[in-house]
């Protein structure tokens, strides 16, 4: 998953890192990965930490503007601040790179996951990848039926993800 992750990220580097002079040519590859790793933590810090409602909405809305989503603004924060430490560019340089990359790449990312004709993401190897193969604490195939909309307990994603944050 982290490969195919990572590929898709090279897929849209271009302006935001390849060709961005803030970023040496022989970190890019490096800056990518950063890139990557800083939507996996992300995501599995959604996960693990309640807020699993707006990984949910982020996964169910293929349509939305991702940029202005929690997730997608988290996501960028966390790439952010790596940035920030790893080459020493300045909150603006920074942000202007994150916004370049990652809420593409979280569109990228949520389409192929809702494309059933894509087998490059599916949903359950992402949330697997997130848990570190476990539930972590998550009932997985309960989050599955939120995601695909499948749940037969009735109530809405709202009732459900209350469930899951035990609230």
């Amino acid at each position: 998953m982290l490969e195919n992750l990572l590929n898709l990220i090279k897929q849209h580097a271009g302006p935001a890192i390849i060709d961005n002079p803030a970023i040496p040519n022989d970190q890019n590859d490096t800056a990518i990965s950063m890139a990557g790793h800083s939507i996996m933590d992300g995501l599995k810090n959604m996960l693990t930490s309640g807020k699993t409602g707006d990984v949910v909405n982020l996964f169910n809305n293929p349509g939305a503007d991702i940029a202005s989503t929690p997730a997608a603004q988290q996501i960028s924060g966390g790439f952010i601040q790596s940035l920030m430490a790893k080459f020493g560019l300045g909150q603006n340089e920074a942000s202007g790179i994150a916004s370049g990359i990652i809420p593409e790449v979280l569109q990228r990312l949520v389409r192929k996951t809702n494309d059933p004709a894509d087998s490059s993401f599916n949903l359950q190897g992402i949330l697997s990848q997130l848990t570190g193969g476990g539930t972590g604490g998550l009932d997985l195939q309960g989050l599955m039926n939120k995601f695909t909309g499948s749940a037969t307990s009735g109530g809405g994603i709202g009732d459900a993800i209350k469930g899951f944050m035990g609230k």
